[in-house]
């Protein structure tokens, strides 16, 4: 479904990703002012934080779409009136906190983003997909897994049941990110549903820092890592860099996730339903923060329950 593209990952020793140095960082965690209530709040993916409040500060005067990151203080308000409610981390979470706000009628949210598609089949949920992500696994540069590192589904399927438990001499540390995370879903989906092994750890997607042995192993959203070390958004790769899965890369679609019965509210479609709509229409920001660009951007055909 790309239309538009730029190489991501060179199949070499480290497979190091390009820098972008597409644009200067644009927007910031959160709505700059606490007290900067908009006509739309979203929630939840890691991975698609960035954009979001990058096209929060673009469309509209920056007046319409507040977007609040996974990670942060414990709590946000999303309302001038009540709507203090725990900061969900990843997508997941912020599917998780859209459903019980549509159950409980609060009205403080009202989109979550997502990097991960449907878990459980129905239609009260529409997935809007705005933009395409790589995912592949990061490693240390100062590890030996740094040579040539193009693994298969296989064998990283084998390394999270903690079967394989070394690679290159080295003994492996194999991460995923934290629970609510829609990359931790489609990862372990895409390399075959392994039951994970006692000997992998947890971390905050994304966030490169915190592999810090040799041996650790995670995945990693390209769009994320590009934008990182292209200066776009806050740097957190650390001293990681990118491998090969199968010789490439997984892709997938990114979404903003909104209740079905909205979708004939006036603000929701032309915010985000269609290829003319405000989010699909921003394709400089979409692709200044390392995504590619769909033909199938703002299309409500994906439903679900969660």
């Amino acid at each position: 479904m790309n239309v538009k593209t730029s190489v991501r990952i060179g199949a070499v020793a480290g497979a190091v990703a390009l820098g972008l140095g597409i644009m200067s960082p644009v927007a910031s965690a959160d709505p700059a002012v606490p007290t900067d209530y908009r006509v739309l709040a979203g929630v939840g993916s890691d991975t698609t934080q960035d954009v979001a409040n990058g096209l929060g500060e673009e469309i509209d005067g920056g007046d319409l779409i507040a977007s609040y990151d996974a990670t942060g203080s414990a709590t946000i308000k999303t309302r001038a009136t009540g709507c203090s409610i725990t900061r969900p981390n990843g997508s997941s979470a912020g599917i998780s906190a859209l459903v019980a706000d549509i159950a409980n009628g609060t009205g403080c949210i009202d989109f979550a983003r997502s990097s991960r598609g449907i878990k459980t089949a129905g239609s009260n949920l529409t997935f809007i997909p705005f933009a395409e992500d790589q995912v592949t696994v990061a490693v240390r540069d100062d590890s030996p897994l740094n040579d040539d590192l193009d693994l298969t589904s296989a064998q990283l399927k084998s390394i999270y049941e903690c079967n394989t438990t070394t690679l290159d001499g080295v003994a492996l540390t194999p991460l995923v990110p934290q629970a609510g995370s829609g990359t931790r879903t489609f990862f372990l989906e895409s390399i075959g549903n392994p039951v994970l092994g006692t000997c992998v750890g947890e971390m905050q997607e994304h966030n490169g820092v915190q592999l810090d042995t040799a041996g650790d192993i995670a995945p990693y959203s390209v769009s994320q890592y590009n934008a990182q070390v292209g200066g776009v958004i806050t740097d957190r790769h650390g001293d990681t860099v990118l491998g090969l899965i199968d010789g490439g890369v997984f892709s997938r679609d990114v979404y903003n996730v909104v209740p079905t019965a909205e979708l004939t509210d006036s603000v929701i479609a032309s915010t985000f339903v269609g290829s003319g709509s405000d989010v699909c229409s921003a394709t400089d920001t979409i692709e200044g923060y390392g995504f590619t660009t769909i033909s199938n951007c703002g299309s409500t055909a994906l439903k679900g329950n969660s």
